[in-house]
């Protein structure tokens, strides 16, 4: 089960995410209360184990610009939390190795989530990034192909229940993990992530979990 601890707005944080077991760690470039600047992310990012996946994430914002703050912010991949095109998918898919594209559940981009280029999906709510769950039964409209990370209001207490109803490859939260805006709880983070691989399915708790090498000496 991979499990992506988003909205990280300082190093002990990030540290405290990875040391309890997250596989990513995001951070906010959208407008937003947890919102970074890239010099502030690479401070972060160039002290965190080549092991985890750091995201920047980005609503509607042009793929050069996108590329060009992944870099300086020393990132590995980029969510796109907007409305961006297949088009504009795919522009960054070319400089960067890996790429999540958010997707709202019910909505045409999620019966047509296969055909961004990317085989990473995070599946959200009608408010991207509210902090409050929507009908789960909705991901089963997504496109079958990619890889669907649920996201959307997750916290301890739901996130359980989630993967065993869902199912989904990963999950994703932010708000439901803090303890104030942009302070996360160590012991939410904590609980959220043993709750998320303990309810998941056997065929998400073998060595096959990570589809990638996430240190690849290309970064």
């Amino acid at each position: 089960m991979f499990v992506k601890i988003c909205g990280i707005t300082n190093e002990d944080d990030a540290l405290l995410a990875v040391a309890m077991g997250a596989d990513a760690v995001g951070f906010i470039f959208a407008p937003s209360p947890r919102q970074v600047a890239a010099q502030q992310v690479y401070d972060i990012t160039r002290r965190l184990p080549p092991e985890i996946l750091t995201v920047g994430v980005f609503r509607d914002e042009h793929p050069s610009r996108v590329i060009d703050t992944v870099n300086r912010a020393g990132l590995k991949a980029a969510q796109l939390h907007g409305h961006e095109t297949p088009g504009m998918v795919e522009a960054v898919a070319a400089s960067l190795r890996w790429v999540i594209k958010v997707v709202v559940a019910g909505s045409p981009d999620a019966r047509h989530a296969n055909e961004f280029g990317t085989d990473l999906i995070m599946v959200e709510g009608p408010n991207p990034g509210s902090g409050k769950v929507f009908d789960w039964s909705l991901v089963e409209e997504v496109a079958e192909g990619p890889r669907i990370i649920l996201a959307g209001g997750l916290n301890p207490d739901n996130v359980g229940e989630a993967v065993r109803t869902v199912r989904p490859w990963g999950v994703d939260a932010a708000t439901g993990v803090e303890k104030s805006p942009g302070k996360k709880d160590a012991l939410k983070v904590k609980a959220f992530i043993e709750r998320a691989r303990a309810a998941a399915p056997e065929r998400h708790l073998g060595p096959d979990v990570m589809p990638y090498d996430w240190a690849d000496d290309d970064f």
